[in-house]
């Protein structure tokens, strides 16, 4: 079994040991996946091994985890019992599936597929054909919409999610390093091989400064109309990569923020502590308000200074939008770039009308839609992109139109 294997592997069989029962999450699955690349395993025997060791939390679970096994990676029926011959072939040369689109009887003439007697027939076919379709899941929920995804199925996609890379771009640090093209002249390094050379400097050390990704700062709306979004959004900074260090606030009435909650859990662990720690999930939207608490506490502090800051909203505010625009301008001046997530904007005819969208629209650098984990490519290119003029158009296929002049 190869690393290009093992995305595929862990996401079939772990899906599988859920939809029989198992409390298999996405935690569990992650576990195993480790497990399999660690071990490395070239028998159906150690690769169980890994399986007992992170999917199951109980004795009564071993039964009910070796009949799932028999069925996905032993081809025997449901009511027999693992194999567990540690002299069973290795793994690559009895895959539980042809590759897809292949024809089963013509790989076995080549003797390039599954040998005859391991073909699906009856019941046996029947049980995998779901296998087959989990197997695609991810690809069918790529497309819908997070706001009619269940909590199981967003959770589905912490694998896709893990595939993305946020990344912000870089700025110059105060710190040096050496370098030998720098364009500073390192004195003490200098002198000190001088010392060597009789006191003459022979050769110049130099150095120059380090860079480091600029600071990613997330506003999230977790009012009624944006909680489902909210929800993913938040999967996300907790899987992909380089997001993780990301200041996270979520707001609706108030301001609160959720960084250290995000740190060391679980996504559905991070989710719930996320509702407990702001009292206003699912609230009312006071847009201009928390900006200004975030302008006023954390601001000053240096927090949004030549940061990417992220909000997340459908810019619906229930308050004065004239105190919104005035807190927009205020980001605007320490922030580097500003970028905004609204969901309705994945409408071609979508124009900013709202109030609070409407003011707020002059002061982003690129608005995205983010409502679906194909419009989170979008998303995570807007972060890493350059700083743009304010009110620049719309991203992908989403057309601007003659109200951003």
């Amino acid at each position: 079994m190869t690393r290009g294997d093992l995305p595929a592997l862990v996401a079939r069989f772990t899906a599988v040991c859920h939809d029989a029962g198992l409390p298999v999450g996405p935690d569990r699955a992650a576990r195993f996946a480790r497990a399999v690349v660690e071990v490395a395993p070239t028998t159906t025997r150690r690769l169980r091994h890994c399986a007992v060791a992170t999917l199951v939390s109980h004795p009564e679970q071993l039964p009910l985890l070796d009949r799932v096994f028999a069925a996905v990676f032993e081809g025997v029926g449901d009511d027999a019992g693992p194999r567990g011959d540690p002299n069973a072939p290795p793994l690559a040369a009895a895959p539980a599936t042809p590759p897809s689109g292949g024809d089963p009887q013509g790989d076995q003439a080549t003797g390039g597929g599954m040998p005859r007697a391991a073909a699906p027939t009856g019941e046996r076919a029947q049980r995998e054909a779901p296998l087959r379709a989990s197997a695609a899941a991810t690809e069918r929920l790529a497309g819908r919409e997070f706001e009619a995804l269940s909590a199981q199925e967003l959770a589905r996609l912490t694998g896709a999610m893990r595939a993305l890379r946020v990344a912000t771009p870089v700025r110059r640090s105060r710190r040096m390093r050496r370098a030998s093209h720098g364009d500073r002249i390192d004195l003490r390094s200098t002198l000190r091989a001088a010392g060597r050379t009789g006191g003459d400097p022979v050769r110049l050390a130099r150095r120059r400064a380090r860079t480091r990704p600029r600071r990613l700062v997330v506003l999230c709306d977790i009012s009624g109309s944006m909680e489902p979004y909210a929800r993913a959004l938040i999967q996300l900074l907790y899987c992909a990569a380089g997001a993780q260090r990301a200041e996270v606030f979520t707001f609706a009435t108030r301001l609160t923020r959720l960084t250290r909650a995000l740190a060391r859990s679980t996504p559905a662990v991070a989710l719930r502590r996320a509702a407990l720690l702001a009292p206003d999930w699912s609230g009312g939207t006071c847009i201009g308000e928390a900006l200004a608490r975030f302008n006023d506490e954390y601001g000053r502090r240096g927090m949004a200074h030549g940061a990417v800051v992220l909000i997340l909203s459908d810019g619906w505010e229930t308050g004065d939008p004239e105190q919104l625009r005035r807190e927009m301008a205020r980001l605007r001046q320490v922030a580097y770039r500003i970028v905004w997530a609204n969901p309705r904007t994945r409408h071609e005819d979508y124009q900013p009308l709202a109030g609070g969208m409407a003011a707020a629209w002059p002061y982003c650098d690129e608005v995205v839609s983010a409502h679906s984990l194909d419009a989170l490519g979008p998303l995570v290119t807007a972060l890493a992109g350059p700083r743009g003029s304010s009110g620049k158009p719309l991203s992908g296929p989403h057309r601007a139109g003659t109200w951003l002049s």
